[in-house]
């Protein structure tokens, strides 16, 4: 069975598509913006994206969080592919050095 999860979907959304018994998720496809295990960094640049409207996921968080204090796994910041652009912008507008 197909998940009924979305991760930009609405609530309305899922309970339609499960009284009409159809998958409702969304492809979508998310690109890394950067790598870091630094916590203030990555509240950080949420903050300065959804300022300007683009919503971020932050993964491996807990992955990070698990491993203690080696740095071994860093959280990955990801942003849906028609944001990166903009949100490429916003980090080198602010000085913020990331791989390209």
């Amino acid at each position: 069975m197909a998940p009924f999860l979305t991760l930009f979907g609405s609530a309305g959304e899922h309970s339609d598509a499960i009284r009409q018994r159809q998958p409702c998720y969304e492809h979508r496809t998310m690109i890394e913006l950067l790598r870091t295990n630094n916590p203030v960094l990555i509240s950080w640049i949420q903050a300065l994206l959804a300022d300007d409207g683009i919503e971020v996921i932050v993964l491996d968080t807990y992955m990070s969080v698990i491993e203690g204090s080696i740095f071994a796994i860093s959280c990955r910041v990801m942003v849906k592919d028609d944001n990166i652009l903009r949100a490429r912008w916003l980090l080198d507008a602010a000085e913020i050095d990331y791989d390209r």
